[in-house]
């Protein structure tokens, strides 16, 4: 068999296979890849959905809890709960300011948070 293997056409066509073989290979590895590159990227959207999602629920809850101490937030105080992007220091404000007994207690737990 290893004559076989020695004559110029079939050394030829073997070279041929291996080449095609190698593109192939390398085509399917791209697919491969931009699918697995895909469902990273899609996994990785949600994530930050859900976190985006739950830091705007944190917020408008702490901006009703506000307005149930303060009446109309101001600007400012409104823009204070928005800049928050820490879902701890938005849990904690919440919990102040749903503890909060007056408009000055809760005008300082948004002063603390900020």
């Amino acid at each position: 068999m290893d004559w076989l293997m020695e004559e110029p056409g079939v050394k030829e066509l073997i070279r041929r296979w291996e080449e095609k073989g190698r593109q192939e290979g390398r085509q399917e590895g791209r697919q491969e890849g931009r699918q697995e590159g895909r469902q990273e990227g899609r996994q990785e959207g949600r994530q930050e959905g859900r976190q985006e999602g739950r830091l705007e629920a944190l917020r408008a809850a702490c901006l009703a809890v506000l307005t149930a101490n303060l009446g109309a937030p101001s600007a400012a105080e409104s823009a204070r709960v928005e800049a928050l992007a820490d879902p701890t220091r938005l849990e904690h404000l919440l919990v102040e300011l749903a503890a909060a007994q007056d408009a000055e207690a809760a005008r300082a737990a948004l002063a603390r948070a900020s």
